[in-house]
């Protein structure tokens, strides 16, 4: 695996410990992070969703995943994007977050 390789792995972990208050499951899983690059400079860039955009934690959330990645030993500067496009909906949960949540 590349260092980039590793630090995505880093990074999904620290992500997979944030959790979305109303739903028992890690918003990775919950499909609200869309994206994750990674400059030639370790810098991060995520896209990430809310599963509404009047979703209670909409002020707090986004900089809880800045401060998760940031804490990845090896990143530099990290920005997050909040989207609301496309909208998020079950069908991006992962098969073991749909299992969780009794989906399938």
């Amino acid at each position: 695996m590349s260092d980039k390789g590793k630090l995505e792995q880093d990074i999904i972990k620290n992500l997979k410990s944030v959790y979305d208050p109303e739903i028992p499951v890690d918003i990775y899983e919950l499909g609200l992070i869309y994206e994750i690059q990674i400059d030639e400079n370790d810098n991060v860039y995520v896209k990430m969703t809310l599963t509404s955009p009047a979703c209670p934690v909409a002020g707090s959330l986004p900089g809880e995943v800045k401060q998760k990645v940031e804490a990845v030993h090896g990143v530099n500067e990290v920005f997050v994007d909040l989207v609301f496009e496309p909208p998020w909906d079950k069908d991006m949960m992962s098969e073991e977050a749909k299992f969780q949540l009794g989906f399938i």
